[in-house]
């Protein structure tokens, strides 16, 4: 039995190709209440398993608001996911600022991000959801999944800073620790400074986006504690990219890892 006081959550897409009603299936056995990163037209069954819809995505990393001939394209979207999360239960949508285009500056990104975000916020206030603003990675680029060359939101005071600057309780911060680690540090630090404008949280291994095993340097017993001790009621999903062999069983450790007590 899980004690509960992180509310845990699975990323789909991690766990391919573990189809998503099996990986549901798992949730429930390990005791973990919801699961997002799956296709939309899953979430029937998965709620009628018991399972939450924890976040409902959007208009992926590549795309967002820092490219101002992008913004029409992502309300559209946004405004279609807002509606869905309301109508199944799900507190938050996912968005980004996507890739900074050629020839735009940041000063100007930043401006254009702003903007596109204040286009859409008011859309989600008035039926209650609210959108987190994904910080990402630019380091690695081993991978199409570990890292994010040319991601406009990669440091993670500047995406607060815009956050800040659009100025509504329903735009948050999807606090990735991972992401965090590589890209600025200070995790906890960050946490504790930041918590008022976090909205959801993702986890993996760093470096690799592995297990949270001994292969890696962030202590997540920790940064669970640190979390709780902000008040924290969302969710914490498990975003890493298994290498154990059996992948649900990496699973469990995480989920057991992160379930911390008083």
């Amino acid at each position: 039995m899980l004690k509960n006081r992180i509310h845990q959550s699975v990323m789909g897409w991690c766990f391919k190709p573990m189809p998503p009603l099996e990986l549901g299936e798992l949730c429930r056995k390990i005791g973990v209440p919801a699961i997002e990163g799956v296709s939309s037209k899953f979430y029937p069954q998965l709620l009628k398993m018991g399972l939450k819809i924890s976040l409902v995505s959007s208009h992926g990393f590549r795309k967002g608001f820092c490219d101002v001939k992008l913004h029409d394209e992502c309300v559209e979207t946004l405004q279609k996911n807002i509606d869905l999360a309301r109508d199944i239960g799900t507190q938050n949508v996912i968005t980004f600022t996507g890739m900074l285009p050629e020839n735009v500056d940041r000063e100007t990104a930043t401006r254009n991000c702003v903007r596109g975000l204040k286009k859409i916020v008011g859309y989600a206030e008035k039926r209650g959801i609210t959108l987190v603003l994904e910080h990402l990675n630019s380091r690695d680029n081993t991978h199409p999944m570990k890292g994010h060359p040319g991601y406009f939101g990669d440091d993670v005071d500047h995406v607060v800073e815009m956050i800040r600057q659009v100025g509504s309780p329903h735009l948050k911060l999807l606090f990735d620790i991972y992401h965090v680690q590589i890209m600025n540090g200070d995790v906890v630090r960050r946490i504790r400074q930041y918590h008022e404008y976090i909205g959801h949280y993702h986890t993996a291994g760093c470096p690799g986006r592995g297990e949270l095993d001994d292969r890696q340097e962030i202590n997540y017993p920790y940064v669970m504690k640190a979390i709780l001790e902000t008040g924290f009621q969302g969710y914490v999903a498990q975003e890493f990219i298994p290498t154990w062999e059996d992948s649900a069983a990496a699973l469990e450790h995480a989920v057991q890892l992160c379930d911390i007590g008083g």
